[in-house]
């Protein structure tokens, strides 16, 4: 990410500063980051850390080299800085992280050293810690323009017992050029700063304790009350924040912290190329979605209603506990009963034919295609996972409904896919149903082990795979259009399993909208039966399985489409007779 992300603070006696900047460079690095280490004085420091390399060189200046350094740097003047307004010590070249995947440098400096970003950082150090304030002078805010850059700005405070009203004032800010994607990362920066704004608070917060345990300064200032304001003023000696929080390796840890800051906001969103109108499966997601937040959003409503009521139900109560998976890093380590989930058995579309037999596949693909309840038994549930993941992406996404692994039998209308264990009893009319398919994945006999093709078949060589229906499909049925399409992709070893995908892809989208059509023409329009079947007829669909492959599918458009059609009809323009 293209950012910089700064630690200001606002001095009582040279008002805003900036402490400690982090900025990234995909150039060679700036003269004096990181060359001319003096002889014998190697890195400090150097430390792997999520792919990126922590380096600290310190080299020692001669007073020449402090002079031109100080002469040359677009930076404030050393007589005009002080304790409080300083980070890094004179000498100090700051620290640089290597990226090992991008190739990208993060190098930490108290200054950025080329003057225009310094204009940039020190006009939203100033207007962060002055005129853009959120009420309560602490907490985020969003400011800036496209000539400076706009700035992600959050104001804290930092307890010193020494300082007016015992605390002095601080800020983080994170400076960027493009809007859209500063405002699309703002819960993420809001989290992760405020986490490092609560561990500097926490420091801070045990060193005031410990300071006003040992003096207590509010009883010396009453004592004070009456001397005039400005020998208090110039008494009161400004101080370092790695004396604030007593942390010495300070900087450092800010330095890894706002490194890995800009790494992981610029990897957690990509940039999508979209052309045209976005399909139905990408609505139908969206919508999801949505819904996924709402329900969330209700979760933690309630929850925190209970709360209020009452104590949490102890376990074995009846209540129901949701657990929520960690996403910090830092908690990664605690899990030590994880383990990596086992890779998926069936590949592909095209290695699920050839593991089952053309006949068998075809007569699986018939029924998921038309909207038929498929059964799958197995002891193995990343098993009939693998196998719902690869026969899901023959449908749209509306239209798939799964239950993974279930201990009972659950009805055609919850779920078209449905994982069971071996020993489960699925009813006699779902057996012979036309409308339903089985597949049962029996442990093989040892005689009857077949040597596996490939390394995708050395896990399967151990089922034998049974097909059943109720209505068992006909070898010379000719089918839907579409299946005779996707098999004749499949059967062609000239395609590889990605061409395949995208075969698949486009004839879904085809077929979506002939549904399109059909919905419109008989659900809005409600045009008579005979117009429907001259449409079909056009539409190259007119034959029995078309016609049910489209009325399933049809279910499987998002509610997006259907409303927009909807409030099409009910405007003024479209009920205007028809010429």
């Amino acid at each position: 990410m293209n950012a910089i992300v700064a630690l200001c603070h606002f001095c009582e006696l040279h008002g805003p500063r900036t402490l400690f900047c982090t900025e990234v460079l995909h150039a060679p690095l700036p003269q004096g980051a990181g060359n001319g280490d003096s002889p014998g004085q190697g890195e400090q420091a150097e430390e792997e850390e999520g792919g990126i390399q922590m380096s600290s060189r310190i080299r020692a200046h001669s007073p020449a080299e402090g002079a031109s350094a100080e002469s040359s740097s677009p930076g404030p003047k050393k007589s005009d800085m002080c304790e409080g307004c300083r980070s890094l010590a004179a000498g100090h070249p700051g620290y640089i992280s290597h990226d090992k995947e991008t190739s990208i440098k993060y190098v930490s400096h108290q200054h950025p050293n080329h003057p225009q970003l310094f204009s940039i950082v020190r006009q939203a150090c100033v207007r962060s810690l002055s005129c853009e304030v959120c009420p309560g002078r602490e907490g985020p805010i969003f400011f800036g323009d496209e000539q400076h850059g706009f700035v992600f700005s959050h104001t804290f405070f930092i307890k010193d017992s020494l300082a007016r009203g015992f605390q002095r004032w601080y800020s983080i800010i994170a400076i960027m050029m493009d809007r859209i994607y500063l405002i699309n990362s703002w819960p993420f920066l809001l989290g992760k700063i405020r986490g490092i704004i609560d561990e500097l608070q926490g420091k801070a917060l045990k060193v005031f304790e410990t300071e006003q345990f040992g003096c207590p300064q509010r009883a010396q200032r009453m004592n004070t009350a009456f001397t005039p304001f400005l020998h208090q003023r110039n008494g009161n000696a400004a101080r370092s924040l790695t004396s604030l929080t007593s942390d010495d390796n300070l900087w450092a840890c800010l330095h890894t912290s706002f490194a890995w800051l800009l790494k992981a906001c610029g990897s957690r969103l990509t940039e999508k190329l979209l052309e045209g109108a976005p399909t139905e499966d990408t609505l139908v997601q969206m919508e999801k979605l949505a819904d996924l937040e709402e329900e969330s959003e209700s979760w933690d409503n309630s929850e925190a209603e209970e709360e209020e009521k009452g104590p949490v139900l102890p376990e074995g109560t009846g209540g129901r506990e949701l657990t929520k998976c960690p996403t910090d890093s830092s908690s990664l380590s605690d899990c030590g009963n994880w383990q990596p989930r086992k890779l998926s058995v069936f590949k592909s579309l095209r290695h699920m034919r050839q593991v089952l037999g053309a006949p068998s596949f075809r007569m699986l693909a018939w029924h998921v295609l038309m909207g038929n309840q498929v059964i799958w038994k197995s002891r193995d549930a990343d098993l009939v996972q693998s196998a719902f993941e690869v026969l899901r992406t023959m449908l749209p996404v509306g239209c798939v409904r799964i239950i993974p692994y279930s201990n009972q039998y659950e009805e055609a209308y919850r779920c078209n896919f449905l994982g069971l264990s071996p020993h489960v009893q699925i009813p006699s009319h779902v057996l012979a149903s036309e409308f339903a398919v089985v597949v049962e994945a029996h442990s093989a006999p040892r005689s009857s082990l077949h040597p596996a093709r490939c390394e995708d078949d050395q896990s399967l060589s151990k089922y034998e795979f049974v097909v059943t229906s109720g209505s068992p499909v006909a070898a010379d049925r000719v089918g839907p259009t579409i299946l005779n399409k996707m098999e004749a992709a499949l059967t062609n070893q000239n395609l590889s399993v990605g061409v395949v995908d995208q075969c698949l892809v486009c004839l879904k989208e085809e077929w979506m909208n002939k549904v399109k059509v059909l919905f419109k023409f008989t659900k809005v329009d409600s045009r008579p039966k005979e117009d429907t079947q001259k449409l079909l007829s056009i539409l190259g669909a007119s034959e029995e399985d078309n016609v049910k492959l489209l009325k399933f599918w049809m279910t499987g458009l998002s509610k997006t489409y259907k409303s927009h059609l909807m409030s099409t009809v009910r405007s003024p323009t479209a009920s205007e007779p028809r010429n």
